[in-house]
């Protein structure tokens, strides 16, 4: 496990403005990334064949690193554009009955829907649980033998809530678990054994930019789900191949068009400044600003939808309906960057997210109060001295 000393240097990589909040959108790329993208983008412009190779060979790297965090083969791993297209190849490919959440995002309902539109073998059953917070109990109470599959976000997109996938999966027995792993990918801590598919991205929590999608495909997976969208990437044999050739047999077979490099690149770089911080260490760093932000919004009398007890690291605030609107202007006069969807006000703070963008969001919710907070923030923890006159 990582010390203090590794996971330092991953925290002085945050070097965005103040106040952003936001990372449940999109994640800054990180200084490290960014010098990637560049050194990768000369070497694509020199035109010589040893540096157009070293690039491509990024793609490699990244599903090597994916396998080691997921602990699987690297057989299992292919990379994707998108979370989606990873969910698109799974849920085409499927035969039978899925359960979704009715309010899960859309990247999980949408493309079991599609299956179901353009191939008919595929059933969608939408469970509406309590908060659209899906619990082993939701689950149980859609199951039955026509259900072949369970969709989940293992991170609720809106509240934050962190499903519990061994609870899932010990109710759902042999059947598939597909997990759409984008906002807990990177800064949580859990057992990924525990899914058939793990569907993720780079561009948020990672802060490896849009296009570093990847998906875990396990032999189970592979039996059951045909690579019915399997194009030149996925197929036996290469270019000058006639005909139309058999799937591969490993994860790649779920793949359309060959990777870009670029994007590997980038993702490998951020996968490696994850795993030489430790992300157990990241995790708790994560769950300790997402605290705070509680802290504050308890101190402050704004009603929390998150659960306090499995979460991971948005905190999604729920204010009187009258105080939505004035709140929301408050974050933004005071460059707070967040997400406000209806009456709801979505924090994601990250593991580097340090003491002054705390500040500025203590001082937006005290501009409806009559305090202001003073913050400190080091690795490991957190303070919350008494609030002092403003």
């Amino acid at each position: 496990m990582a010390d203090v000393n590794d996971l330092a240097p991953y925290l002085e990589s945050f070097d965005g403005v103040e106040g952003y909040l936001d990372w449940a959108a999109f994640g800054p790329l990180s200084p490290a990334v960014r010098a990637e993208m560049l050194a990768d983008a000369e070497l694509l412009g020199s035109g010589r064949r040893s540096g157009i190779d070293l690039v491509a060979s990024r793609v490699g790297e990244a599903r090597e690193l994916i396998a080691g965090i997921l602990a699987c083969s690297v057989d299992d791993v292919v990379m994707q554009p998108s979370t989606t297209q990873g969910l698109m190849h799974a849920m085409h490919g499927l035969a039978g009955t899925v359960i979704v959440s009715a309010q899960d995002f859309p990247a999980l309902r949408v493309t079991a829907r599609r299956a179901h539109d353009s191939r008919g073998r595929l059933t969608v059953r939408e469970i509406d649980p309590p908060d659209g917070i899906v619990t082993a109990d939701a689950v149980a109470d859609a199951l039955d033998d026509d259900v072949t599959a369970v969709g989940v976000s293992l991170v609720d997109f809106r509240t934050g809530a962190l499903a519990d996938l061994a609870a899932i999966r010990e109710l759902i027995g042999d059947r598939l678990l597909i997990v759409d792993a984008i906002q807990a990918f990177g800064v949580t801590d859990v057992d990924w054994s525990a899914a058939d598919v793990v569907c993720g991205n780079g561009y948020k929590w990672l802060r490896a930019g849009r296009g570093t999608g990847f998906a875990r495909f396990s032999d189970r997976a592979r039996e059951r789900i045909q690579p019915v969208l399997s194009g030149i990437s996925g197929m036996q044999g290469d270019a000058s191949s006639l005909g139309v050739p058999a799937p591969l047999s490993s994860a790649a077979a779920y793949q359309v068009a060959p990777t870009d490099p670029l994007a590997a690149g980038r993702l490998a770089v951020a996968l490696r400044e994850m795993t030489d911080a430790g992300i157990p260490e990241i995790a708790g760093e994560v769950r300790s600003r997402a605290q705070a932000v509680m802290d504050l919004a308890d101190r402050y009398g704004v009603p929390i939808l998150t659960p306090r007890d499995r979460h991971a690291g948005i905190v999604t605030l729920q204010p009187a309906p009258h105080d939505a609107a004035p709140l929301s202007a408050a974050l933004a006069n005071h460059g707070v960057t967040i997400t406000a969807r209806g009456a709801t006000i979505r924090v994601a703070a990250h593991a580097g997210t340090g003491a002054d963008t705390l500040r500025l969001l203590g001082d937006a919710l005290a501009e409806v109060g009559t305090t202001r907070v003073v913050i400190d923030v080091a690795p490991g923890g957190l303070t919350l001295p008494d609030a002092i006159e403003a």
